[in-house]
């Protein structure tokens, strides 16, 4: 799998590699994503929005859970995306989250190699949804970029007005 700067991982639940699976460059779709999180209270309301964006066409996603913390909604955010995705793609990922864009250039090839444990021997945190996400950017040619929140980048602001949305919707505003 790739992710970030051409950082490989181990197979993180048992589907093909990523090199067998892989299209010319120049057959695959470039697609935009822009992801956001959101919570009213952490833990408590939450929610997730993505914009996705491939040409002139664009997609929006959001949505939310009643009890969940501010890294879950990142996390799904990104999810949802890529597995929203109907064949592999180029993706640019769009994120405002120091946690998912160092966990998935950064930490989660070790995490994978110690068998979901920390540097400090203890279970990592939201296993689920990282093993999930591993899975799913395996699945496409991913390149991270963290962007500063609340700082009017566009897609950023989309997304922040979705994960908004979500967690209204999951505290039943």
């Amino acid at each position: 799998m790739r992710h970030g700067r051409g950082v490989k991982l181990a197979d993180a639940g048992g589907a093909q590699p990523a090199e067998e699976l892989a299209l010319p460059a120049a057959a695959q779709p470039q697609v935009e994503i822009w992801t956001d999180g959101a919570c009213k209270g952490n833990p408590g309301p939450g929610g997730w929005g993505a914009l996705l964006r491939a040409g002139v066409h664009e997609k929006e996603l959001f949505g939310g859970e009643p009890a969940t913390t501010n890294n879950r909604m990142e996390l799904t955010a990104v999810i949802e995306a890529l597995a929203s995705l109907k064949r592999r793609c180029r993706v640019v990922v769009h994120t405002d989250s120091q946690y998912v864009k160092l966990g998935v250039t950064e930490w989660l090839p070790m995490w994978i190699r110690r068998g979901w444990k920390t540097a400090g021997n203890k279970a990592v945190k939201n296993a689920d949804l990282w093993r999930r996400l591993a899975q799913l950017a395996g699945e496409h040619d991913v390149d991270w970029r963290w962007v500063k929140g609340h700082a009017g980048v566009p897609g950023n602001e989309r997304a922040d007005a979705l994960a908004n949305r979500g967690a209204a919707a999951a505290s039943g505003r």
